[in-house]
């Protein structure tokens, strides 16, 4: 992995809440990229459930489905 040094500027109100989530043996981007990974899973969460009350998705699902039923599996010898 290559590491690039980034300069960034926090009050120091968010530089004690960050020193205060770090351990002894964790660097600070550690820190931090594992809040970024959090605050993703978190976003990608909100996502679920956004369409159930779609009614044009259920149409689009039940094409897909109705689609992939009309298709026909093949062997393939290797």
């Amino acid at each position: 992995m290559h590491i690039m040094t980034k300069v960034i500027s926090l009050s120091d109100e968010a530089y004690r809440d960050l020193k205060l989530l770090k351990s002894k043996d964790e660097s600070f981007s550690e820190v931090v990229r594992a809040l970024a990974r959090i605050v993703k899973k978190e976003k990608i969460l909100e996502l679920a459930g956004a369409w159930s009350d779609a009614p044009e998705m259920d149409n689009l699902f039940k094409n897909i489905i109705q689609e992939r039923h009309k298709t026909k599996g093949r062997d393939l010898k290797l």
